[in-house]
């Protein structure tokens, strides 16, 4: 049996869903593991004092103490590019493999990744985010030839409370956003939906795109072990939905 890839992911300080959502996700497939180093995120919003969170110093320093456990790949499991654009993951992910010899992605580019594997043009959207952030992720993703359609925003700005927004708020708001859509997105790291993707692609007739569900599938896709996880919808399974 080959070694199980080693993923290594740079969380937000002050998330509390990725890990045991990723855990969950994989469960006790032996082919991968995934390692974390945190970075301190606390705040989300348009601004100076939050863009400043998201600078490549403190995640390539996250980035090398996880080349010391020898990862295949390190992934920065945060949207931030979303919205501050995709050449800031582009550029953040070339000093992260330069520093470390490793691939390196994000969850912007994860979820680009997915969208274009899945032929979506035209995007529902989720977040719990401000409306001026969402405003941002629509400008960024029309400028990669995704276009949102319709956007769901609950207007929080506190990282961390993110993960406590019910999950029955984040399948309304899918329900709300999934109309005449090739797809919906749950945009955020800190948000419990990697669940609601099975039955609400089956309600819906699209897929789901969760951003810690995604994030895993393409840093599986770059470790070259692209398992098929069953529960978390279409795209963890490699197939369209039906």
């Amino acid at each position: 049996m080959s070694p199980a890839a080693r993923i290594g992911m740079i969380t937000p300080s002050s998330n509390t869903c990725l890990e045991p959502t990723t855990y969950r996700i994989l469960g006790p497939r032996p082919e991968a593991t995934v390692h974390f180093a945190r970075v301190p995120v606390t705040r989300i919003a348009v601004d100076a004092g939050s863009d400043r969170q998201f600078a490549s110093d403190a995640m390539v320093a996250a980035a090398r103490q996880l080349a010391d456990a020898r990862v295949d790949v390190v992934v920065w499991n945060g949207t931030a590019g979303s919205w501050l654009g995709v050449d800031h993951d582009h550029r953040l992910t070339a000093e992260i493999a330069a520093a470390t010899g490793v691939p390196a992605t994000t969850s912007t580019l994860a979820m680009l990744a997915a969208f274009d594997a899945y032929g979506v043009r035209r995007l529902g959207l989720a977040t719990p985010y401000t409306p001026d952030v969402n405003e941002r992720i629509a400008a960024v993703y029309r400028s990669e030839g995704v276009d949102v359609v319709h956007d769901s925003a609950l207007g929080i700005s506190d990282n961390e409370a993110f993960a406590r927004v019910p999950p029955s708020d984040v399948a309304a708001q899918l329900r709300e956003v999934g109309a005449g859509v090739d797809g919906v997105a749950v945009l955020c790291t800190n948000v419990y939906g990697a669940a609601l993707a099975e039955p609400l692609e089956a309600e819906l007739g699209v897929p789901v795109f969760d951003s810690v569900a995604i994030t895993l599938w393409h840093a599986l896709r770059l470790a070259d072990r692209p398992l098929p996880l069953s529960g978390y919808g279409t795209v963890l399974l490699n197939r369209r939905a039906s």
